[in-house]
């Protein structure tokens, strides 16, 4: 199911089509690893405005045999809670070959149950190489406690597995 919904947020992403003969000329790269990220002020019952910084590592498997992996930083903000999120994320990678990627994510679905993220976003890239590519990133992002959603000072961090696709 999560595949099928990952293929739907990416062909309806804003000009896939424009992008659809670009994309199957050039490599295309799936990368998997994980990412860590904080919340200020901590993800509580109620969504509220929060920043968001964090970072990522990624293994990646690419036509282009030099790029293997990559490390990202992230950052954005917008309205958050342990039951709903709605926020603009920037992800800026810097892959192994020591080219960068900047991408914005405005798509997206992250589904917060206490304090665990299920995520599939989709953005597009902005900067850098693979400029103007379609990039989807599902993944799941937990807290080691829940319960921290009921506290004053919330889930302040989540980390887990997570994917890029770049089509």
């Amino acid at each position: 199911m999560a595949a099928a919904s990952l293929a739907a947020l990416v062909h309806a992403a804003p000009d896939a089509s424009a992008h659809a003969s670009h994309a199957a000329t050039a490599a295309a790269v799936s990368c998997a690893g994980s990412n860590t990220v904080s919340f200020s002020p901590g993800l509580s019952l109620a969504a509220r405005r929060t920043r968001i910084g964090g970072s990522g590592a990624y293994s990646c498997l690419s036509t282009d045999p030099a790029l293997r992996s990559g490390t990202s930083s992230i950052s954005g903000g917008g309205w958050n809670g342990c039951f709903f999120s709605d926020a603009t994320t920037v992800e800026r990678i810097t892959w192994n070959t020591g080219e960068r990627t900047t991408v914005v994510y405005h798509l997206g679905n992250v589904q917060q149950v206490a304090g665990q993220a299920v995520v599939l976003i989709v953005g597009r890239a902005v900067k850098g190489k693979f400029k103007g590519r379609t990039v989807a990133s599902p993944g799941l992002q937990g807290t080691l406690d829940p319960l921290k959603c009921a506290s004053k000072g919330g889930v302040e961090l989540i980390t887990g597995p997570s994917t890029l696709v770049i089509v």
